[in-house]
């Protein structure tokens, strides 16, 4: 890898819109390449931007060359690239590779029959008549397979409206690699690789051995399979001819840490870092699993942590994140009072972004910005757990307070720039996606607040680029639940990085207990072997020179 970045995602929809109309779009973003700049990011990572009919918010791509006429043109994303460049801001794209749109003109063709040249570029079964080819289940639940024609299906590991790519045919290989040169040939400097994992398939004639009846999940023969890693390879090997400093982060959900080294191997062309969704284990709920708050299990999380980092060895770097867009935010898993909500959004920024890694930022996160609570029901695109929520009893009012607890869409809201201003500065129209009332935190109200999240993450960041925190070994150290405590080592310098992630004050006794602070979030003591910190209180230590 020929750098570290710190990635900031950007949910275009959400994040600025210039030509009021309720969407956010290129224009809106370069609008705010300033405070992205001034926010320490070095890398802006875009969730899709391509022709779609927006089935799966943009990830059912219709047309691969195209911008969506609601982010804008062509010449707008030039120009984004080009002002993103002038400040030293990297841009990479959403790589959208193991599916299409049906809308798609290689699936029109396709399904013109087995005669058609694009037949091949997706994956057929037939089956005899009222029976599906396989029990395998999509991701978006019922079976893989859509009928078309005469007994014949299609594979859909996702909506059924998003047919999956034949990667065996190396002519869809060979289309791939010219749509990704196509972008880089326009400045873009990296991809994120969407459901990378998921392009190869085993045979189809082999259903999940299960006494149950219906559709299943069907991860051992639709993810991770060993040719993934031949056809990953042959890709970025064809893209870093062109840009030999190519940067490559793969959406690697269900990989455990051996995977994680084996699709970053250093020496291969893969990829340079990975995000598996392994980190993050719920604990058990006494509501109903469709509406129960996703509450971290920390024990889980820094036991993951710890094996990413020594699997990875000092190769390859994991991906440090807390919030995506296929997730709630991490504020809306923890159960706090409003009044201590930004001290624990600093306390969680300080327990990630300075351990080894790549920093990957979600929009907003940087204000302490928590999943809202959107203005109808069904702008939570989840219908069957509503109804799962309705049949188990529980009251509309109900469900409705818990939905942003759980599901992702109440993760997509509007950013919070300005409270003076219609729509707190995100637009002067309706957005396109509303909530019951405003966003508590505003860009403006925590700008020149020396005690803000913002500032918080801004000292964070410079922080992290140090050679200590970039470079450093890393030991994560036992401690209690909700306190997370580790180390940083490069060559004579040492760090000791503390977060409490509790209401409750906390104490650590250590061997190694630096005398200089160089970063604190609410109050601590020092006596001794012994660092006692405040409730939601992170502190960072460094050895001086006469302690080396």
């Amino acid at each position: 890898m020929l750098m570290q970045p710190i990635i900031y995602q950007i949910y275009p929809k959400s994040f600025q819109d210039s030509n009021h109309d309720g969407i956010g779009d290129l224009k809106g973003i370069e609008q705010r390449l300033d405070y992205l700049k001034d926010l320490g990011v070095t890398m802006l990572w875009l969730n899709p931007i391509y022709k779609s009919p927006q089935v799966d918010n943009g990830y059912d791509v219709a047309d691969y060359y195209q911008i969506d006429p609601s982010f804008g043109t062509l010449a707008d994303f030039k120009a984004l690239v080009a002002a993103a460049h002038e400040r030293g801001l990297k841009i990479i794209m959403d790589f959208v590779m193991n599916h299409t749109s049906d809308e798609h003109p290689w699936f029109k063709e396709a399904l013109k029959g087995a005669d058609n040249p694009y037949h091949d570029y997706y994956l057929w079964q037939t089956a005899p008549s009222g029976q599906l080819p396989n029990n395998w289940a999509s991701f978006f639940g019922g079976s893989v397979w859509e009928p078309v024609g005469h007994n014949e299906y299609y594979f859909h590991l996702f909506d059924k409206r998003m047919p999956d790519l034949n990667w065996h045919n190396r002519k869809v290989r060979q289309e791939m690699v010219k749509i990704a040169q196509y972008w880089l040939n326009l400045g873009v400097d990296g991809f994120r690789l969407d459901a990378f994992i998921h392009i190869v398939k085993a045979d189809f004639k082999q259903n999940v051995i299960t006494a149950k009846k219906g559709p299943q999940i069907a991860e051992e023969y639709y993810a991770n399979l060993p040719l993934v890693q031949e056809y990953l390879e042959e890709f970025i090997s064809e893209l870093k001819q062109l840009k030999p400093d190519l940067f490559i982060i793969g959406e690697a959900a269900s990989a455990e840490v051996s995977l994680g080294f084996d699709y970053t191997n250093p020496k291969r062309d893969l990829c340079d870092t990975v995000v598996t969704f392994r980190y993050f284990k719920e604990k058990p709920s006494p509501d109903l699993p469709a509406l129960a708050r996703q509450t971290l299990d920390l024990v889980h999380l820094k036991t993951e942590l710890s094996k990413w980092q020594q699997g990875l060895g000092l190769g390859a770097l994991p991906t440090l994140y807390w919030n995506n867009h296929d997730l709630p935010r991490v504020l809306s898993r923890f159960e706090v009072s409003s009044e201590a909500k930004e001290k624990l959004a600093k306390s969680l920024a300080v327990a990630m972004y300075l351990q080894r890694g790549i920093p990957c930022i979600y929009y907003g996160e940087e204000l302490g910005l928590e999943s809202l609570e959107l203005k109808t029901v069904e702008a939570y695109q989840e219908k069957l757990e509503l109804k799962q929520a309705l049949a188990a009893g529980y009251s509309q009012n109900q469900i409705e307070a818990k939905l942003p607890l759980k599901y992702k869409m109440a993760a997509r809201t509007p950013m919070p720039w300005d409270d003076t201003k219609v729509h707190q500065g995100f637009s002067d129209a309706t957005p396109w996606l509303e909530t019951k009332e405003k966003a508590p935190v505003t860009v403006t109200a925590q700008l020149h607040r020396a005690d803000s999240c913002l500032s918080a993450y801004k000292q964070l960041l410079a922080l992290k680029k140090t050679p200590l925190f970039t470079a450093g070994q890393e030991i994560i150290l036992p401690s209690a639940e909700d306190l997370v405590v580790f180390e940083r080592q490069l060559n004579n310098k040492r760090a000791l990085v503390l977060a409490n992630l509790s209401a409750k004050s906390q104490s650590f006794k250590g061997e190694f207990i630096p005398q200089t602070c160089v970063f604190k979030t609410g109050e601590y003591q020092v006596d001794k072997q012994e660092i006692r910190l405040a409730a939601y209180s992170s502190c960072v230590f460094i050895n001086d020179e006469e302690e080396a």
